[in-house]
């Protein structure tokens, strides 16, 4: 927490995780011209605005430059809760250069049955000839639709994609 705009700008490490909880109306610097710094120097953490004082229009200028969320006062917790959560967690699937859910669920539909059943079991580290044993295919054949879902999946291996299935909680 700081006291201003100002004490945040010569104290932080911007390049830290997390998001930053900002009020629109704050003594010296608003939270718009904290934004608006803040892109200039190239820092990318989501920001939640708060305003008892923000209309629609400052909502969409805030949300068009970036911010993550823009929430009314008097604040509801829960909702803050959620947007500071939703806001760490978006933050860090930049960081770790995640796609986002809507992608990573993209990618799942291109699969095929054939593909989804192999990957559960590389998931679960399986090798080849034991997904073969356990399909009833060959590994040749194993190895031909790793290599095809780990494409569309955007993948190097299995301990790649079982890391970004577990990132968003997806299931195959």
């Amino acid at each position: 927490a700081y006291p201003d705009a100002r004490s945040f700008l010569a104290d932080d490490a911007p390049s830290a995780p997390g998001c930053l909880v900002l009020d629109v109306k704050m003594p010296g610097m608003t939270g718009m011209e904290l934004q608006a710094e803040l892109v200039r120097r190239g820092f990318i953490a989501p920001i939640v605005f708060l305003s008892a004082h923000g209309d629609i229009d400052m909502a969409v200028k805030a949300m068009r430059v970036g911010a993550f969320d823009f929430i009314p006062k008097p604040i509801d917790p829960p909702r803050l809760l959620k947007a500071v959560a939703d806001a760490v967690a978006e933050d860090r699937r930049r960081r770790l250069g995640l796609p986002t859910k809507e992608a990573l669920e993209a990618r799942l539909s291109q699969l095929t049955d054939r593909e989804r059943q192999i990957l559960r079991y590389a998931v679960r580290g399986l090798s080849n000839r034991e997904i073969a044993e356990a399909l009833d295919v060959s590994p040749k054949t194993v190895e031909a639709h790793k290599t095809a879902l780990f494409r569309r999946l955007e993948v190097q291996g299995a301990a790649e994609a079982k890391a970004l299935l577990d990132a968003f909680g997806a299931k195959v």
